[in-house]
Formats: structure tokens, C-alpha cells, sequence
């Protein structure tokens, strides 16, 4: 990420009456310059500043892309605001499951007389969903006043796609089928001041039978350390806290690097940064977890006491047709071992329900498992068939009413795991992260990353403060802060003398 006074000395540097540079990230400082010109004539037209709205689906990874892309239309002159009737309006898709897909069709339905209203208006499109032809046909023929589509592989094109799309009256698509280019250095606009993803792997090589990501995600790249390591201590230097490290599998983190790190080494370079207080990741391929990273884990400080461990099936039958390369033994000992390790761990879970040829026997046995590891949540999803992997060939004889009534138990008993799981820190002070303030109502989250509400000044949001955990309601705590009050007062006077801008006082 380069920063504002950055990217300005560089675009001085820059002459439009030459010809774009071929290097990257120069190519894109030249497209930064040349769309600011387009969208201050457009908003000089209006008598305005032009405006636009991001509506981002799905995961952590398509939240970081939506940062990229708000950075850079920021920087070339738009206004930002939470509205689809903006000036331009730009949706990150999602294409894990098909209710994601129809969602977006929904949007693109609405936006169509917005759009019959304001002709000047531009509606973009980019993400998982759009590297699926089946979708770019659809949207051609049904949804042909879109002005831009553009996939996964090349969001740091953003400011030069805008060109193009200003330049056209066409419908201007742009996607790859896959690339090994990582493109650094771009502009990118946070959401919290004191949190922060950061990409350390994109791809994803496991090919699991239900899953889309890899066709839409492309395969494996691991970003260099070096470059990983300078951004953290860049986002420390801006007030963050905690990072959240991000890949589709971050335990295969570095596999592909010429001079190959493993995760949990990476982890232990990370930790070494001075100013960054918590460590989280996501997400761990059960199949990769290794003896190392838990060993780290367990001596650090610093990374958060949570694991999100997915489970998907607790039935070897099935784990074997959805290529999960592990069985419900191995999984078990895996979850034994962690907990063993590190007490203290909280571990949650992604489950599906109604894999093709799942029967309640099937269910039966991922029961066992959420009753086994305890999970402290679980994320449960009804299968969905994604058209272009394996199994959405396969039949499926089972009945949706079948389905629903075997997620229905599944769901009670990770409800009941879960309660009992939360519970058990009842009474106990804890370090909890201030994220979120209305009023004097304060909220953030335990190591664990299980949420905490409590009263306090909205200052203090950013900071990490110790709270003692009064009540337990299911899944989050009601707590009250136990600081000493020479200490409290210190850190809210710290606070009140430091910028906080308005927007991050959620």
C-alpha cells in the first residue's frame, strides 16, 4: 500500500502526453493521473464532485480487494458514500454459494432504473462471480447497461479500466483465467484505523469437489515476506493493533517462493514487529495445519487464542468424495492435539449440509465431531451446486426436506456446544479490543475473537482495554471494565489527544 503524499510525488513525475508505462505499479500511477482528469471534467459538467457507492459480497479477501478499489477511486477524485444512487456504483461478488450470485442479480435489477434516470450513471462489476462464463453470458444478455466487468486476477487495474469505461460507450469486460502477477504499492482506503487485513497467499490449489474458488481465485501465489513484513510495519506506523492475515489456505503460505518460508516461520517474523499487539489468520486447511505452527501459537504473545479449523463433514465417506484429503480420525486427533497444546484455544468451524449422497447416518457423524471438539461457533451452510466443479455432477437422491431437518439438528448442537463453550470464561478479566461504539455502548473482542459488549467512552475505540466478563448470552459476553482508574484515565487521555476521525466511531 503507498501512501497518499507517496503516490502524489510520484504522479508530479508523470507526463499524459507520453505513452502509458509497461511496468507495474508505474502503468497504474499513469491510469491514477490520467482518470483523474476524466472524473474532474465529468464532475465539472455536474457541477459536482462525482460520487460512488462499494457493495462488497462474501469473504475477508473480497473485503481487502473492496479497500484496493475504494483507495484508488479516492484518489481520483470521487466522493465516497453508502448509496447505490452514486454516480458510479461498483459490486464485489461472491460465488461461494448460488444465493450470492442471485443477490447480485437482484441489485443489477433494481440499479437498472437508476440508471434509465441518470444516464450519466456507471454500474461496474468484478470479483469471484465474474471469472464464471456462464455469468459474463448472462449478464451480456440480460443485463447489458453494465459498463465494466472485470474478474479477481486484475482489481489493481481499477483506474485503468475507469479510463477505458469513460473512453467507450461499450460495455468494456476484462477478465483473465488466471495470473502469477502480485502487483504492490497501490493505494487502498481502510476501513478501521486500528485493524487491518493484509494478503499474504492469493489462490488456492486444493480443488475441493464443491468449492468454485479455485477456478475463480486461480492458483497459489504467496506474496513475498519482505514486501508482507514492510506493509505491517507500515499499517503499525498508522495506529494499527491487529492484523488479520489473509489466504484461501494460509498454511500452504510460501510453498511456491523461491526461496520457500513456511507459515509458522512467517508467523514468527510477524510477531517480531514492535507496536503490533494481536496476530490473527485465516484461513487453515485441516490437511496442512502443522506441528510447528502450533508449537508457535502456543509460544506466542501475540497471535490470537482462536483457530478456524474447517470441518465441512464429519463422515470419512464424504470427506473423501468432497477431496478434503483427511478423515474424521485424523481431523479428531488434529483438534485433540491443538486443544492439548494450547487450553485456552477457541475453535470454530465451517460445516456443510446436503452434500450429494449425504444421508443422516453421514450427519450422524458430523455431530459426533461438534460434540467432540466443542466448537466455540460453527458456521453451518446447505449445500449449493456451483456449475464447473465435480460435484455438481454428482446426484444427489436425498430430498431437501431430509436436508433441512439434518441441518436443523446439526444446528442445535453446535448452539449447544457453542453456549457452553463461551460460557466457560464467566467472571474472568480479559484483554478485549475496542472495534465498535454507539453511544457510551462499547463493543469488541476477546483474543478468541468472541464479542463483548460494554459501557465506556467512545474514545477508547482502537485501543485494547481489560474487561471483566459479568454475563454470558450465547454467543458474546456483557462485561465491565477493570482497569485501574489511574490507568483508565491515562489511556482515555491518551485517546482524547490522538485523531480519531468520525467515521471510524462506528
Amino acid at each position: 500500500m503507498i501512501r497518499n503524499e507517496e503516490l502524489e510525488a510520484v504522479l508530479e513525475t508523470i507526463d499524459l502526453r507520453n505513452d502509458a508505462p509497461i511496468e507495474e505499479p508505474m502503468r497504474q500511477y499513469y491510469f491514477i493521473k490520467k482518470a483523474r482528469e476524466i472524473v474532474n471534467a465529468e464532475s465539472e459538467k455536474l457541477g459536482r464532485r462525482l460520487t460512488a457507492d462499494e457493495e462488497t459480497f462474501g469473504c475477508q479477501m473480497n473485503a481487502k480487494d473492496s479497500e484496493k478499489l475504494i483507495g484508488i477511486l479516492e484518489n481520483i477524485g470521487f466522493e465516497m458514500m453508502d448509496d447505490e444512487s452514486a454516480d458510479l456504483v461498483f459490486y464485489n461478488t461472491c460465488t461461494v454459494r448460488d444465493n450470492a450470485n442471485q443477490r447480485v442479480y437482484g441489485r443489477l435489477g433494481l440499479i437498472h432504473s437508476m440508471k434509465k434516470k441518470n444516464p450519466h450513471k456507471k454500474v461496474a462489476l468484478c470479483g469471484c462471480m465474474m471469472q464464471e462464463p456462464t455469468v459474463i453470458e448472462k449478464i451480456q444478455k440480460s443485463y447489458p447497461f453494465v459498463d465494466l466487468v472485470f474478474g479477481t486476477h486484475n482489481i489493481y487495474k481499477f483506474a485503468e479500466l475507469i479510463v477505458s469505461m469513460y473512453n467507450s460507450d461499450k460495455m468494456i469486460i476484462d477478465i483473465w483465467e488466471d495470473t502469477d502477477k502480485i502487483v504492490e504499492d497501490l493505494p487502498a482506503e481502510r476501513k478501521y484505523s486500528f485493524k487491518s487485513g493484509v494478503n499474504i497467499m492469493y489462490g488456492c490449489n486444493n480443488y475441493c469437489s464443491y468449492c468454485i474458488v479455485p477456478y475463480v481465485r486461480g492458483r497459489e501465489r504467496s506474496r513475498n515476506p519482505k514486501d508482507i513484513i514492510r506493509e505491517i510495519e507500515k499499517l503499525v506506523s498508522e495506529g494499527v493493533v491487529e492484523v488479520m492475515l489473509l489466504g484461501q489456505n494460509v498454511n500452504s503460505y510460501g510453498k511456491n517462493l523461491e526461496e520457500p518460508m513456511t507459515f509458522a516461520q512467517l508467523l514468527k517474523e510477524v510477531e517480531k514487529i514492535e507496536g503490533l499487539e494481536r496476530i490473527r489468520f485465516m484461513t487453515s486447511h485441516p490437511k496442512d495445519l502443522s506441528d510447528d505452527l502450533i508449537q508457535v501459537m502456543k509460544d506466542s504473545k501475540k497471535i490470537c487464542r482462536h483457530l478456524h479449523l474447517p470441518l465441512q463433514a464429519g463422515s470419512t465417506r464424504i470427506l473423501e468424495a468432497m477431496n478434503r484429503r483427511y478423515t474424521k480420525e485424523q481431523y479428531l486427533e488434529l483438534a485433540a492435539k491443538i486443544r492439548r497444546e494450547i487450553p485456552d484455544i477457541s475453535l470454530t468451524t465451517d460445516i456443510i449440509v446436503g452434500f450429494p449422497g449425504e444421508t443422516a447416518a453421514d450427519v450422524d457423524e458430523t455431530i459426533d465431531v461438534v460434540r467432540k471438539v466443542q466448537y466455540d461457533n460453527a458456521f453451518t451452510f446447505i449445500y449449493s451446486r456451483r456449475t464447473g466443479t465435480p460435484a455438481a455432477t454428482m446426484p444427489n437422491p436425498v430430498s431437501e426436506e431430509e436436508i433441512k431437518a439434518n441441518f436443523d439438528r446439526l444446528l442445535e448442537v453446535v448452539h449447544e456446544t457453542a453456549k457452553s463453550r463461551v460460557g466457560r470464561l464467566l467472571g474472568e478479566t480479559h484483554s478485549v479490543l475496542v472495534e465498535e461504539s454507539s453511544g457510551t455502548q462499547l463493543s469488541g473482542r476477546l483474543s478468541n475473537n468472541t464479542l463483548v459488549h460494554f459501557e465506556g467512552d467512545a474514545v477508547l475505540v482502537g485501543t485494547i482495554v481489560d474487561v471483566k466478563l459479568t454475563e454470558a448470552h450465547g454467543f458474546y459476553y456483557i462485561g465491565k471494565i477493570n482497569m485501574q482508574e489511574h490507568r483508565l484515565e491515562e489511556l482515555l487521555q491518551k485517546c482524547r489527544h490522538r485523531e480519531l476521525p468520525e467515521e471510524k466511531m462506528l
